[in-house]
C-alpha cells in the first residue's frame, strides 16, 4: 500500500534512470502549447481528482516517432489516441509511447492526463503535504508529466557519481550564443509559452485560485466552483490554491491610462498585519516596472498565503504564493529594520517581467536574467520607498552574505555572467553588482539597456536569450572609461583588499575640517576554485566621511563622499567637511566586495 524507499535505494534508481534513458536526452519531443485543467478538491479529506486536456506541437523540422514522459506519480492515467505504450518503467515513473503515425513538423498531438490524490493507510511521510484542510498549494507539475528525458533526475553530487562510475556532470550547460543550444528555457524543457484554462472546485467555505482572470463562479452539489483563464500566454509554471481566505482588493491604474489592474491579497484572517505593506509594494512595483520595463500583461496581481509546510515566496504568472512564515506574521514594528515584506513582494513582482516575460535559455547565466534582475528591480522600488540609507544597509548585508557563502562552495564559483543557479551569486552578489552599475551608469541609462532587452525578447519564441545578450546591452550603454568595471562585475570574480591606515582631521581657518586619509588598495581576480591573482588597479571608488553611529547596528550617515581614482598600493588624499567626521571609510555604499571589510574604515583623529 505504502512503499518505503531508503536513500540508497533512491540513489540506485537515479543511477538507473541515467544509465537506461540518458541516450534519449536530445531526442526531439513535442512542446506543450495549451492546457485545460479540471480539478476537484476535497480539502477536509485531503483528497483531490484532476483531469488535464493537453495540446502539444512538434516544433522541430523532423517527424517525432515517440513521446517520452516523466510522470508526476504512478497513479496517473494517460490517454493518447493512436499511441502505443512500449515502455512503462513503474519504479522510475518513466513511459515511452510510440506514435503511429509519427508526429509531423508543425502538427499537434493532444492527450489527456487523469489522476487522484488519496491518502491510503499509514504513510511513513506525508506523500502530498501541500493538500491540506485549510491552505492547499500545489503547482502544475504535480499534475502533468514532464516531456522528455530530464537531467534534473540525475545524481548531482560528484562523490556519489564517482562511486557509481558515472561521468562528471556539469552543473549547467555552458554559456554560448549558439542558437541550437538555446531552444529550451531553464525552467522546463519542451514547453514554451502556453495558454491555460482551469475549472477548480473546493469546499463551500473556501476560495480556490488558479492562474488568470476569474471568468465565472458558482455553487453546485455542495461545492464551490471557480473558472479561470490566463490573460496572456505564459510559462508552463503556475499554481493552484484553496483556503478559507479573507481577501483585500484594490485597483491600480496605469498613469498613462488603460485598464485597471486588480491588486489582491488572500490571507488567513488572523494574519492581516502586513497586508497593507503587501498591497503598497505591489502598487509601487507596478508603477516602477511599467514605467521602466513596459506593460504588465495580466489583469491582476495576487499574493496568496499558504501554511508553513514550506518557507518561501514564489512567482507565477500574475500569482505569488507567499508562506505565512516569512511575511504574513513578520514583526516589523522596529522602524530601523529593513522591510523584508515589502522587499520580497517587490522581488516576486520583478519576476512578472524577469522570468515571466523574459526567460533565459537553459545554460550558465540564466538566473542572472531572472533572480538577479528581480533583485535589482526590488532594490529600485525599495529605494524610492525607504531611501538611500536603507539601501546602504541592505547592500552591506548582501555583501556579507555573499562572502560568507562563497567560502562554503563545494563545487565551483563562476563569475555572475556564468552563474549556475547558486543563490549566493544570483541573489546576494547580483544585488550588489547591479546596484553598483546603477551608481556608475545612472538609473535611466541602465534601465534603458534593460528595457531594450525586454523589448527584444519578451514572450519571444526560441532561441531564448542568455547573459551574453544582457552583457551586450550593458556594453552599449557603458562608456569606455568604465569598461573595466563592467568586466570586473560580470566576467570576473573581483575581490578587493583595501585598508584604511590613518584618518586625521585639522580645523582650517575658514571653520572647515581638512581630513587627510592614508590607505592601501589591492584588487584580485579569483578563479572558480578561489585562487586569487593580483590585478593592477586604477579604479573609481568612493571615499566617505561618516557622522556618529545611531547604534551598534547602524553605520553613521555619510556627510562627505567623493569618487576618486585609486591605484594599487598606498594612496593619500585630503577631503574637506563642514563638520568633524567620526569615521572615514573606503566604499561607504558597499558597492564592491572587500576581503576584510572591517578594515576599510578608521576613526578620525583630531589634530590640534
Amino acid at each position: 500500500m505504502n512503499t518505503y524507499k531508503t536513500s540508497d535505494e533512491q540513489e540506485e534508481l537515479q543511477v538507473r534512470y541515467e544509465k537506461d534513458y540518458k541516450r534519449y536526452e536530445n531526442l526531439p519531443q513535442p512542446h506543450y502549447t495549451d492546457l485545460e485543467f479540471v480539478i476537484d478538491l476535497q480539502p477536509e479529506l485531503r483528497q483531490g481528482d484532476f483531469e488535464v486536456k493537453i495540446t502539444t506541437r512538434n516544433v522541430d523540422a523532423i517527424p517525432i516517432d515517440s513521446l517520452h514522459l516523466n510522470l508526476p506519480n504512478t497513479y496517473v492515467i494517460i490517454d493518447i489516441p493512436g499511441a502505443e505504450l512500449v515502455t512503462d518503467d513503474v519504479d522510475l515513473d518513466y513511459r515511452i509511447y510510440k506514435l503511429n503515425p509519427p508526429l509531423a513538423p508543425g502538427a499537434e498531438l493532444k492527450f489527456t492526463v487523469k489522476g487522484t490524490y488519496r491518502t491510503e493507510g499509514f504513510e511513513n511521510t506525508v506523500s502530498f503535504v501541500q493538500l491540506v484542510n485549510n491552505g492547499t498549494f500545489f503547482n502544475n507539475m504535480d499534475l502533468i508529466p514532464q516531456i522528455g528525458y530530464t537531467t534534473q533526475n540525475e545524481l548531482s553530487d560528484r562523490n556519489d557519481r564517482r562511486k557509481h562510475k558515472l561521468p562528471a556532470k556539469e552543473q549547467m550547460p555552458p554559456l554560448t550564443a549558439d542558437p541550437s543550444k538555446r531552444m529550451h528555457t531553464y525552467l522546463m524543457h519542451n514547453s514554451d509559452w502556453v495558454n491555460v484554462r482551469t475549472t477548480i472546485s473546493t469546499s463551500p467555505d473556501q476560495i480556490a485560485v488558479a492562474p488568470g482572470t476569474l471568468k465565472k463562479e458558482w455553487t453546485a452539489n455542495g461545492k464551490r466552483y471557480f473558472q479561470y483563464e490566463l490573460d496572456h500566454a505564459s510559462m508552463n509554471f503556475y499554481s493552484f490554491l484553496s483556503a478559507r481566505y479573507e481577501v483585500t482588493r484594490e485597483k491600480w491604474t496605469p498613469p498613462t491610462g488603460g485598464k485597471p489592474i486588480d491588486v489582491e491579497v488572500y490571507y488567513h484572517k488572523a494574519h492581516e498585519v502586513n497586508v497593507p505593506r503587501m498591497i503598497n509594494s505591489m502598487k509601487k512595483a507596478l508603477a516602477y516596472y511599467t514605467e521602466n520595463y513596459g506593460p504588465y500583461m495580466h489583469g491582476q496581481v495576487r499574493i496568496l498565503e499558504f501554511p508553513r509546510y514550506f518557507s518561501f515566496a514564489q512567482a507565477f504568472p500574475g500569482t505569488m504564493p507567499y508562506s505565512e512564515s516569512i511575511g504574513f506574521i513578520t514583526d516589523l514594528s522596529n522602524e530601523e529594520d529593513i522591510d523584508m515584506v515589502f522587499y520580497v513582494v517587490a522581488h516576486e513582482m520583478g519576476h512578472q517581467y524577469w522570468a515571466h516575460q523574459l526567460i533565459g535559455a537553459d545554460m550558465q547565466g540564466a538566473t542572472l536574467l531572472s533572480e538577479s534582475m528581480s533583485q535589482y528591480s526590488a532594490l529600485m522600488v525599495m529605494e524610492k520607498e525607504y531611501g538611500r540609507d536603507k539601501m546602504r544597509k541592505f547592500l552591506k548585508l548582501e555583501s556579507d552574505k555573499y562572502q560568507r557563502a562563497r567560502g562554503g562552495e563545494t563545487e565551483r564559483e563562476q563569475p555572475i555572467m556564468k552563474v549556475e543557479s547558486q543563490g549566493y551569486i544570483h541573489y546576494n552578489k547580483g544585488s550588489v553588482v547591479l546596484y553598483c552599475m546603477r551608481e556608475f551608469l545612472g538609473e535611466d541609462t541602465l534601465n534603458k539597456a534593460f528595457r531594450t532587452l525586454i523589448d527584444s525578447f519578451a514572450y519571444g519564441a526560441p532561441p531564448y536569450p542568455t547573459s551574453l545578450d544582457m552583457y551586450r546591452e550593458l556594453e552599449t550603454v557603458t562608456p569606455d572609461s568604465l569598461t573595466y568595471l563592467l568586466e570586473d562585475n560580470f566576467k570576473y570574480i573581483t575581490l578587493y583588499n583595501n585598508r584604511m591606515l590613518s584618518a586625521t582631521a585639522k580645523k582650517a581657518s575658514d571653520g572647515m575640517y581638512d581630513v587627510t586619509l592614508t590607505f592601501t588598495c589591492e584588487k584580485n581576480h579569483a578563479d572558480t576554485l578561489g585562487r586569487e591573482t593580483p590585478v593592477a588597479m586604477n579604479d573609481w571608488i568612493d571615499i566617505g566621511l561618516l557622522g556618529k553611529e545611531k547604534n551598534d547596528k547602524e553605520e553613521g550617515a555619510i556627510i562627505v563622499q567623493e569618487r576618486l581614482r585609486l591605484k594599487s598600493g598606498e594612496n593619500s588624499i585630503t577631503l574637506r567637511s563642514t563638520e568633524l567626521p567620526v569615521k572615514a571609510m573606503i566604499d561607504p555604499m558597499h558597492l564592491f566586495f572587500d576581503r576584510v571589510p572591517d578594515d576599510n574604515e578608521k576613526t578620525v583623529e583630531l589634530k590640534e
